[in-house]
């Protein structure tokens, strides 16, 4: 028996081999929850070279590695950013399931050109940057709380923030703007929802080996990286996803409003 048999999760962005929205989608169905699973169906050409040698196919693996567990899963594509796009995912959640417990907002758009002094980064970059991460976390939201209100069981929120929204850096503007978004809008949500027994937290990792890093390599700029961490070595993806599933348990039941750094010691408030 887990601690989340009978519950229903949705989780957004997990269609990479190497990423917290699989590893959370994992986690959670260990724990005994049925999961849907989103992504954007990324064209198989883009695939980093790891998820090619193993044939990974996007959510579709992921739903694999989620009924490995025993739970069901549903497979699902669409642009987070998208009123209509969310409404479809989150209607055929419930057509599947009967129910949503659980929401894991993680979607986030990939890391790279966004990385740029503000004189020198587009407009355009910027704007999808926070539709992907703060406008995607407020449609979902938006889509699952009246029903868990309906349902009258409370529920669990978790969005996946970074360090990086509690401290700024350079040629991070975009990224940065969009996790301290990510972490007003968990307080508020947390304020509004909490006299329905429904908790909103974010997680904020620090630096994870996961795919989104594979711009950096894993050389020196990787290892100068860790340099920064106090425990000088990275997060894996099976670690931040077991926290978030952890605090879609019972035990973390008097959590609400916060913004968890998971970061090996790079950021103390």
């Amino acid at each position: 028996m887990g601690e989340l048999d009978g519950k229903v999760a949705i989780v957004t962005g997990a269609g990479r081999l190497r990423g917290i929205g699989r590893a959370a989608a994992v986690a959670l169905a260990r724990q005994g929850a049925d999961v849907a699973i989103t992504g954007t169906g990324r064209d198989p050409k883009t695939f980093p070279e790891d998820e090619k040698q193993a044939g990974w196919r996007d959510v579709e693996s992921t739903a694999e590695q989620v009924r490995a567990q025993g739970r069901r899963a549903l497979p699902l594509t669409g642009d987070v950013a998208n009123a209509r796009d969310v409404q479809r995912m989150v209607e055929a959640t419930l057509k599947q399931f009967g129910r949503i417990d659980i929401l894991v907002n993680n979607a986030a758009a990939a890391r790279g050109a966004d990385r740029a002094p503000v004189t020198q980064l587009d407009e355009s970059l910027f704007r999808r940057v926070l539709e992907v991460k703060v406008v995607g976390t407020f449609l979902f939201s938006k889509a699952v709380v009246p029903t868990l209100v309906k349902q009258g069981a409370g529920g669990r929120i978790i969005n996946v923030s970074s360090i990086a929204g509690k401290r700024g850096g350079a040629n991070g503007s975009a990224y940065s703007a969009s996790n301290f978004g990510v972490q007003g809008f968990t307080q508020s949500l947390a304020m509004e929802v909490a006299r329905h027994g429904i908790t909103v937290n974010a997680v904020c990792p620090g630096v994870t080996d996961t795919s989104r890093m594979d711009s950096l390599g894993r050389g020196d700029t990787w290892e100068q990286l860790l340099e920064r961490v106090p425990l000088h070595r990275a997060a894996s993806d099976d670690e931040v996803g077991a926290l978030i599933a952890w605090l879609c348990t019972p035990t973390a039941s008097y959590i609400t409003g916060q913004s968890l750094n998971f970061d090996g010691g790079m950021v103390m408030w």
